[in-house]
């Protein structure tokens, strides 16, 4: 079993979260939704505001176990910082929870500076990366 969980303050996690809702084979649902059960991939996805994952975000991955979750597949958008990817990575580790070495991140848009993105290319992007991971 697989599962979507993500934290979206402008859509654009959402908006990833559901495009690969399909190929995981798993409904995407907020982070405010605990997983219930145990998983063998979380797909785990945020942005940044401020330069921060939102506390949502943290206070959920700290409610999972290495017993939960076999392995967690992150991914994002920014509009400045790289990638919210590094601090999500570093609060799963500290629980000792196995991260995909393999992640995805994208431009958001905030305002003018990278409008439109995501876009489809991206979505498109993130469809052919999520596809790599089940397919493993």
């Amino acid at each position: 079993m697989n599962a979507i969980r993500y934290f979206s303050k402008f859509g654009h996690s959402k908006q990833m979260a559901e495009a690969i809702e399909q190929i995981v084979g798993a409904k995407a649902t907020t982070v405010a939704e605990p997983l219930g059960q145990p998983v063998e991939v979380l797909f785990l996805g945020a942005g940044l505001f401020l330069g921060k994952v939102n506390s949502a975000v943290t206070e959920f991955i700290g409610t999972l176990t290495p017993e939960m979750v076999q392995t967690v597949v992150l991914f994002g958008s920014s509009a400045i910082i790289d990638s919210p990817v590094p601090q999500m990575r570093k609060a799963l580790e500290a629980r000792g929870i196995k991260v995909c070495d393999k992640s995805f991140s994208c431009k958001g848009s905030m305002g003018p500076l990278h409008s439109g993105h995501p876009n489809a290319e991206d979505i498109e992007a993130f469809r052919t990366f999520a596809q790599s991971i089940i397919q493993r």
